[in-house]
């Protein structure tokens, strides 16, 4: 039986890479970001405000959508696609990240994570069997092993602890998530692929060997790229990246799991990314920062007061026809309205990147498209 899920490769340029990544709801052109919808919901903005922005794949989250409404309740609406009202390809994060931050109210053991819940207290418990049968609840497309993730500085003994427990974990995974493929019982039953995710921290040696490990594990449809943007320094992330792209296969997608930052988009590509996806955009736009191709800006700065001009010329979001004087008011007058236009900009500013990233590679011009554009940015990126 052929597989729903297939990857293509469609042109190269150094190490940057377009193609197209097909899933049960429709094919992705990578590079691609995909904003995060965590509680199946990007915040602000509606389904067809994504698919008009060109949006094509989105997240959401197990360990959130476990507590609030709860997993369950989700499979018995028809699953995440039917609940949330998206007909395209959605991504599930296991929730690890989400567990491992709750410094002071989580156990680590080698059978899994007992925490308490950051809503009410209650106590929780994540292994990687009951993280596979929360993400079959949820129905996603592609859903993400559950995973040790340590903080980006962290030292070689602990990295390595905690990069070796995700290989035993993905093992577990592997055998829990085919057992529920085989099922037919659940309603909803949807294709799933599951994809491993590396760590290693910031140590080269630790990436190598969990790369390695991994792909000795099995044939996997992609691969996630985890446990960086957590702290460590820009340099040591690409530089992590760059050790990443010698050692996964080329003919599968690599997905760098919450980075979101256009510099760190475009660097990505550079090294072998096809998939991005962060909170970033939405989160930044409710506090009024937007992103420029001149670096990232804030609308609540006085400078707005009086400026006729679009947040970016040339930008085609929906919020073009919209003056940053009067998103700036929108905000000092506390109108929920800004809070969404800026949202809706960012998200765009960011699947729009990637589009041009695409056309770069696909034109064999990544190498000085990129040069140029990083060159702009970081002209004017702090916050003005």
């Amino acid at each position: 039986m052929t597989s729903p899920f297939q990857f293509q490769t469609t042109h190269t340029d150094g190490g940057a890479r377009a193609g197209v990544f097909t899933t049960p709801h429709g094919e992705v052109a990578t590079p691609q970001f995909m904003p995060v919808g965590t509680l199946a919901s990007v915040k602000a903005l509606d389904p067809e405000d994504l698919t008009r922005l060109g949006a094509t794949m989105i997240l959401a989250n197990a360990y959130h959508l476990r507590l609030r409404p709860g997993d369950a309740m989700i499979r018995t609406m028809g699953g995440l696609h039917r609940f949330m009202q998206w007909d395209g390809p959605i991504l599930t994060d296991s929730g690890g990240f989400q567990v491992f931050s709750l410094e002071g109210l989580r156990t680590i053991a080698e059978e899994g994570v007992a925490f308490r819940s950051h809503l009410d207290g209650s106590l929780q418990q994540f292994t990687p069997e009951s993280v596979m049968q929360i993400e079959r609840n949820l129905g996603a497309d592609v859903i993400m092993q559950f995973d040790h993730v340590v903080p980006g500085q962290s030292p070689h003994e602990l990295a390595k602890v905690a990069m070796e427990r995700s290989v035993r974990w993905l093992e577990r995974c592997r055998v829990a998530f085919d057992r529920l493929q085989a099922d037919d019982t659940l309603a909803p039953t949807p294709v799933q692929a599951l994809f491993p995710i590396v760590q290693g921290g910031i140590h080269a040696d630790l990436r190598r060997d969990s790369a390695r490990a991994i792909m000795n594990c099995g044939d996997w449809v992609g691969y996630g790229v985890g446990g960086l943007s957590v702290g460590e320094a820009k340099p040591d992330m690409y530089a992590m990246l760059d050790v990443v792209n010698g050692e996964l296969p080329t003919h599968r997608p690599r997905y760098l799991m919450g980075v979101g930052f256009p510099e760190d988009l475009v660097e990505g590509v550079a090294r072998g990314i096809d998939l991005f996806d962060c909170v970033a955009p939405t989160r930044m736009g409710r506090t009024g920062a937007f992103f420029t191709g001149t670096g990232r800006k804030n609308i609540k700065n006085a400078q707005w007061r009086l400026d006729p001009a679009p947040l970016e010329d040339g930008c085609t979001c929906a919020g073009t026809r919209f003056s940053k004087a009067y998103i700036r008011h929108l905000f000092v007058a506390e109108e929920i309205l800004g809070l969404r236009l800026l949202s809706l900009h960012n998200v765009h500013f960011l699947v729009a990147l990637m589009r041009d990233a695409r056309a770069a590679v696909q034109a064999g011009t990544f190498a000085g498209w990129s040069r140029d554009w990083l060159a702009r940015y970081h002209s004017s990126k702090t916050m003005s």
